[in-house]
């Protein structure tokens, strides 16, 4: 497949031409792995921390059994500054940007090295504090800033390449537009909020999410480039949740593994690859591959595993449609309370 969509043809406002985009992209990449790599090996271990006992599924056990003001001060702090930051460049680049390019704008450039920069800011927060956001709250608020990444994303695409086997739902093109406009914000909030919230500790599972979190960050420097919206690039960010969910899934549960591949394999197969313009042989091909691993798991755990496989699709699917209606109503009170205060509106109507 091919990631790399730069057509090379000359384009006002970009100061670099397809070749210096490709390599800012991949180099960009290249980092996300070393840095990976960093924390693997000089990552801070939970034996070194002495924490506190498992204290089940709601507790987040990388965190200090003693915060202290700096241990807090520097993780709130990191995150607000890199917050602050992120959300300046995507403001600075709606207002002086006009267009998409294959090249990169000066603004990505910027992007792309404070947010390495960040990354190693944060790399040294660990090593002399260790704690992250997870110290002030709850596990389940990352958790719900990814998977509200996720819905938006499915709303936002609608448009192209419609949520349930092709077809396009009735979300309202209101509310699509109204993502594809502000989603840059929601998303880097998203993004630097999971980021800051976790220690770069060097578990299994933290290793994949601070490498997925990375290009995340990639992916939120190139705005107002091609590669933003190339649909193979786009579609692997959406998949990579897989399989860091299911690695943490299967080191702190042991269990519902299954569920968690499943459901999500099923969502590429009833809407992702739908956008990607496979062949017909490809998609039943992805068909029966899905159908294999469905039996494989009903095989191993019993025919109630239908039960699990469907309820991550039917969550967020449900949340898209939940979501939809509640930009939707308050897009339309938007408009009815602005037609209100337009002189002669109640004369027209």
């Amino acid at each position: 497949m091919a990631l790399t969509t730069f057509d090379g043809q000359s384009h006002t406002g970009t100061v670099h031409t397809r070749r210096t985009g490709q390599l800012a992209f991949w180099g960009a990449v290249a980092f996300s792995l070393i840095f990976t790599l960093l924390i693997a090996v000089a990552g801070r271990r939970p034996a070194d921390i002495g924490l506190l006992p498992d204290q089940g599924s709601a507790w987040y056990y990388w965190q200090l059994p003693t915060p202290t003001f700096w241990t807090q001060a520097t993780a709130w702090g990191g995150y607000l500054l890199h917050q602050a930051f992120l959300w300046a460049t995507i403001a600075y680049a709606q207002k002086n940007v006009r267009g998409y390019t294959p090249g990169l704008h000066p603004i990505n450039l910027v992007a792309l090295a404070g947010n390495a920069l960040f990354v190693l800011l944060h790399f040294v927060q660990t090593q002399l504090w260790y704690d992250g956001l997870a110290q002030n709250v709850s596990l389940q608020s990352s958790e719900a800033s990814v998977v509200l990444l996720l819905v938006v994303v499915l709303i936002m695409e609608n448009r192209r390449r419609g949520l349930f086997f092709g077809r396009k739902a009735p979300l309202g093109e209101a509310v699509g537009a109204f993502f594809r406009r502000y989603h840059g914000y929601l998303f880097a909030w998203a993004v630097v909020y999971t980021f800051w919230f976790h220690p770069m500790v060097a578990t299994p599972g933290h290793l994949v999410g601070f490498f997925y979190v990375f290009l995340l960050l990639v992916q939120a420097s190139l705005f107002f480039t091609r590669m933003h919206l190339n649909r193979w690039w786009t579609v692997t960010l959406e998949v990579l949740v897989l399989a860091h969910g299911a690695l943490v899934v299967a080191m702190l549960r042991g269990s519902g593994v299954w569920a968690f591949v499943l459901g999500f394999l099923g969502i590429f197969l009833i809407t992702q690859m739908h956008g990607l313009k496979l062949p017909t042989w490809g998609k039943w091909a992805t068909v029966f591959a899905y159908l294999i691993a469905v039996a494989a798991a009903v095989s191993a755990r019993g025919i109630l595993v239908w039960r699990d496989v469907a309820l991550i699709p039917a969550l967020e699917y449900a949340l898209v449609f939940v979501l939809a209606l509640l930009v939707g109503g308050g897009l339309w009170v938007r408009r009815r309370l602005a037609g209100a205060a337009t002189p002669g509106a109640a004369a027209r109507q």
